[in-house]
């Protein structure tokens, strides 16, 4: 009784969404079994066998990540609004030094190394949260041109084209993410559908185009490894090495799983702790475990569309629609992935991956939505001609 108690009075001091927090809460869980168990190879590769050391790292980004959503989801979301087009200014021009001057990993210019406290960061989770709050209020300030093409639309979709291209050639996976992500967005903020067609159609036939002339002409290894992978995927053809491994997990786990800590592919899997981390939760926590981190999300989901419909302002809508599309979505793929149901990418298990900023990124945008339903649940909510101030 005396512990009921307790939870119900920190709900009532977080305000917020109490399934959305419980649906964190046991995600970052979640992480802290996978990361341990994951990373016994690496630690005894790179720490002497300290296999503490990555599990207390990842604590500690969780730790930060529920500290900067707890602050995050105390600022009235309109706020957001007001610094949505300066993040995004600051955006652009860090993923272009990115792009030139960025740390390579595998072919790939992703991370920038912040000075003095030497920690990186992938400037495309700054790019994309920039993104998301943007296009939401832009869709409010323009809600009366969207039909518009010069004047309405362009305005909105032309930052959305060139934050996404200047991701897409490092992180093509993550490019085309946010730009589905921002198409579902605007589509929801009811852009005639004839103009979101021709912007998807464009970069499908742009796709293709510099796929065709690759094979061609090679000119780039990062269209190389897109081609190699739809190859791969498309013409069935031999399935690459983490692929043939993680569905080895799968099937080692069955039902009900090894139990935790009992992974055996962990040994063999590149980066199950960070890309492939599905397949040792569903090789030591079985099937059953699986399906309910899938169903976790879609929870997520279901209230996040909830907390959208009781929203009285149109701003406060887009936000939760666009940053809960995004989480979700990164993790459907993310998982489909591991299935071989998609090509391989690139991207995380959000919230439960292994990772520095991106854990902080997401955090920070579980905590925007969280200020929307806080605002909702007090109706304190900003009426809409004002929420896109």
């Amino acid at each position: 009784m005396q512990v009921e108690q307790s939870v119900q009075r920190v709900f009532r001091q977080t305000g917020g969404d109490r399934y959305i927090w419980l649906v964190v809460v046991v995600l970052f869980l979640v992480s802290m079994l996978a990361v341990y168990s994951s990373t016994g190879t690496l630690a005894f590769r790179v720490q002497g066998g300290n296999m503490e050391y990555y599990m207390l790292r990842q604590l500690l980004m969780i730790l930060t990540g529920l500290g900067l959503m707890y602050v995050t989801h105390r600022i009235p979301f309109p706020f957001f609004s007001r610094i949505a087009q300066l993040l995004l200014l600051l955006s652009v021009p860090l993923l272009v030094i990115t792009l030139l001057f960025g740390q390579e990993i595998n072919d790939a210019r992703r991370w920038l190394t912040i000075p003095v406290i030497n920690i990186s960061f992938q400037t495309s989770d700054l790019a994309r949260l920039a993104l998301i709050l943007y296009v939401a209020r832009m869709l409010v300030v323009n809600k009366d041109q969207l039909h518009d093409f010069r004047n309405g639309f362009l305005p909105l979709v032309l930052p959305v084209l060139l934050v996404c291209g200047l991701i897409a050639p490092s992180n093509f996976s993550t490019a085309s993410i946010l730009l589905v992500t921002c198409m579902t967005l605007m589509f929801v903020g009811r852009v005639p559908v004839l103009y979101l067609g021709s912007v998807l159609l464009l970069a499908v036939l742009l796709l293709g185009f510099l796929l065709l002339l690759d094979h061609l002409t090679p000119f780039s290894t990062r269209v190389d490894t897109w081609s190699s992978r739809l190859e791969s995927f498309t013409e069935r053809s031999e399935e690459p090495y983490q692929v043939q491994q993680a569905k080895m997990a799968i099937a080692h786990g069955g039902l009900l799983g090894v139990g935790p800590g009992n992974s055996i592919q962990r040994n063999f899997l590149p980066s199950p702790y960070s890309d492939f981390i599905y397949a040792i939760i569903v090789e030591e926590y079985g099937l059953i475990g699986g399906v309910m981190l899938i169903l976790l999300y879609l929870f997520f989901l279901l209230r996040c569309i909830q907390i959208a419909r009781r929203s009285t302002g149109f701003f406060g809508a887009y936000l939760v629609i666009g940053l809960s599309v995004a989480i979700v979505g990164q993790a459907l793929i993310n998982m489909a992935v591991v299935v071989h149901l998609l090509p391989t990418t690139g991207v995380t298990l959000p919230l439960i991956s292994m990772g520095g900023t991106s854990i902080l990124f997401t955090s920070l945008a579980v905590g925007i939505i969280l200020s929307v339903s806080r605002a909702t649940e007090q109706n304190h909510e900003p009426a809409n001609s004002e929420s896109g101030d």
